[in-house]
């Protein structure tokens, strides 16, 4: 089969952290941005659709070219003349649901899986140099900073992610029980990861740190087995971070704190302000209540397979 000039991402969103996970956890979820990624004569193009339309960089200095770029160096073939992108945004800009994280993952599968047809142009070699899916998480890492959305985004499910001391990433992915039911809780406002980041000490507690240790293991037992309301509650106690970043979103911690006085496990998704709460039989109704006009509830499942690659002949 000769090498296509064209092919098809899907990326899901991503919820990282899941309250005491900090840079550990992450889930994916079944809610997708679609870029189209085609090689070209000359330039760069690019189309979007949805979330960031009108407002994302048209040309080098869009995520997913800057890092096809980069991937393309990684892999060892040169830069074609012309990559033309058509983006449908489904995942919230800015809102703690991956959309950076899943720019990223897209630009180096779609990077990884025209290789071969940049590697036909004059002046590349006849094979090039593959790019093994550990190597692809190793550069997602690199380019967005931490492991834990690149990590489900890739891999789908719940997934443990770390680096060592050298800087290698490594990540385990799990099968979250069927009926966990995560809602995402979408407000109007944005916030930076930067900005909610900037607000974390740099030292906290010991007796904090041991907290949320014991509870990040709960919440392995309680994301993997059939869904407890109070199990899920416990498990998905925070004392590293959220508080930490309140200030800079005072309605998503206030609706935190409501929603888990109410019983209703729920916590801040990756860095804001969006909340994730996980819904099950008995909290399934206090949700809305406690939630009112003012936020886009969006029930989703859990994506189990992460990012997909799929070329025009297969599509």
């Amino acid at each position: 089969m000769t090498a296509s000039n064209s092919v098809l991402v899907r990326v899901p969103a991503t919820s990282a952290n899941l309250g005491p996970g900090f840079d550990t956890l992450g889930i994916a979820l079944d809610l997708y941005d679609e870029v189209e990624a085609a090689l070209t004569g000359d330039g760069v193009t690019i189309e979007v659709e949805g979330q960031g339309e009108g407002e994302l960089d048209a040309g080098e200095g869009h995520l997913i070219i800057r890092t096809m770029r980069a991937t393309f160096d990684r892999i060892g073939v040169p830069q074609p003349a012309g990559i033309a992108l058509r983006c449908r945004n489904r995942i919230p800009h800015a809102r703690g649901l991956g959309s950076s994280s899943a720019a990223i993952c897209a630009g180096i599968l779609a990077a990884r899986a025209l290789a071969p047809a940049v590697a036909g142009t004059a002046g590349a070699p006849a094979e090039p140099p593959t790019m093994s899916d550990d190597e692809a998480f190793e550069l997602a890492t690199e380019l967005e900073g931490h492991p834990d959305n690149v990590a489900p985004c890739l891999a789908g499910g719940l997934t443990i992610a770390w680096t060592e001391q050298s800087g290698t990433a490594h990540m385990v992915k799990l099968a979250p029980h069927g009926d966990i039911r995560p809602v995402v809780l979408i407000p109007a406002f944005r916030l930076s990861t930067e900005e909610a980041r900037g607000l974390l000490p740099k030292d906290v507690p010991h007796a904090d740190a041991a907290v949320n240790a014991g509870r990040a293991a709960l919440l392995i037992a309680a994301l993997t087995r059939m869904p407890e309301s109070g199990l899920l509650l416990a498990a998905t106690e925070d004392r590293l971070h959220q508080d930490y970043r309140a200030p800079a979103m005072p309605r998503t911690a206030d609706l935190v704190r409501r929603l888990r006085a109410a019983g209703v496990p729920a916590v801040v998704s990756g860095a804001g302000p969006t909340v994730l709460a996980f819904s099950t039989s008995d909290t399934e109704d206090l949700i809305a209540p406690e939630v009112g006009t003012d936020w886009l509830i969006q029930p989703l499942n859990v994506d189990l397979n992460g990012a997909g690659v799929q070329f025009p002949e297969t599509r």
